[in-house]
């Protein structure tokens, strides 16, 4: 079974997360999936990509497991955000159920987010004792701001795509019923715009925020390396698994 189904159809490309017993959960495959489809040059006829997914679920974030991430799992969701946002061409997310962790990331990094109004996105690693890296937190801070970015990150609870639109977060925010429309619309705008408009304007707009990258954060680096691999971070991993309260000691 493909994990990531891809079709074409003129100038809209369509990427779908297909992994739905798991909750579209991102393993290496999927994961690989998505930078080998966001690495090539679009071809001529192309103007929008567009991700959405099977089942329930967005996207549950990365794969757990009883011994926490995968080995090499952190590097390698940055490297895929990457590739997404820096994708030539616009990439619209159609979310219409939870998007969480790593699932509401892979959104934040697409140009536009469509989503049901009820689909909750969270961050909840303090929950789990695990942290974003310097590049997913830049994301948060760009797209919501430090107050918003504060309560995503700190409080981890699940916030719906309503109060996400409410508050400027995402492109729109409608009921269930009228997502496949409310995505097509905006779809097939930029599906009929210019491409070379699109692409020097994406380019532009991500070169705004880029003087964060010159900020030294090597520091931060090795502090995040050590949550990773902290005690919390097993019972945090293992407390969701087992579907109870972690007891967190601090070391």
């Amino acid at each position: 079974m493909d994990l990531l189904k891809i079709s074409s159809d003129g100038a809209v490309r369509t990427l779908t997360l297909n992994r739905p017993e798991k909750r579209n959960a991102l393993n290496q495959e999927m994961m690989a999936a998505l930078i080998e489809a966001f690495s090539t040059e679009p071809p001529e006829d192309e103007r929008v990509s567009v991700i959405r997914a099977e089942g329930k679920a967005f996207c549950a974030g990365l794969e757990l497991s009883s011994d926490g991430l995968q080995d090499g799992a952190e590097e390698l969701v940055v490297r895929m955000f990457d590739t997404v946002q820096r994708y030539p061409l616009p990439v619209v997310a159609r979310v219409h159920g939870p998007a969480i962790a790593g699932g509401c990331e892979l959104a934040l990094h697409c140009d536009f987010i469509v989503a049901d109004e009820n689909a909750p996105f969270g961050m909840p690693l303090a929950q789990l004792g695990v942290t974003t890296d310097w590049f997913l937190t830049k994301k948060i801070m760009e797209t919501m701001g430090l107050v918003a970015a504060r309560e995503l990150l700190l409080l981890g609870d699940f916030i719906p795509a309503g109060t996400f639109h409410k508050n400027g977060h995402i492109a729109r925010a409608v009921p269930g019923a009228e997502l496949d429309d409310a995505t097509d619309k905006i779809v097939q705008r930029l599906a009929a715009n210019a491409p070379l408009s699109m692409r020097i304007l994406k380019k532009l707009l991500r070169k705004q925020v880029s003087f964060y990258d010159a900020i030294d954060h090597a520091a931060e680096d090795e502090e995040v390396k050590r949550v990773f691999a902290s005690d919390d971070a097993l019972e945090g991993v293992a407390a969701r698994i087992e579907k109870r309260q972690p007891a967190f000691k601090g070391r």
